[in-house]
């Protein structure tokens, strides 16, 4: 499956987000959505964060900015495990 354009991504989220201020959200769609887009950021800085650390030869500073992304990353989805859709929010 293609990856959805920025267009159709915030057109998803808006949506979703208005199922949820509506509790017009039977199986839970839009809540899904909204916390998988909001996770999604931090995997992906630290797919970044991983690729230069192994790619561009494995530097301390690199490695310590791996770390952090580690560390974030562990904190959302320890406070996400309880968030209401509130806290997401769209950009």
């Amino acid at each position: 499956m293609s990856k959805p354009t920025d267009i159709e991504l915030k057109t998803a989220l808006i949506a979703a987000a208005t199922m949820k201020e509506h509790n017009k959200d039977p199986f839970f769609l839009g809540k899904s959505l909204l916390s998988q887009n909001y996770r999604l950021k931090y995997y992906e800085e630290l797919l970044s964060a991983a690729d230069h650390y192994l790619n561009h030869g494995q530097a301390e500073q690199q490695r310590m900015k791996l770390l952090k992304c580690i560390e974030k990353i562990k904190q959302i989805e320890s406070r996400s495990a309880n968030m209401d859709i509130e806290d997401f929010g769209l950009e």
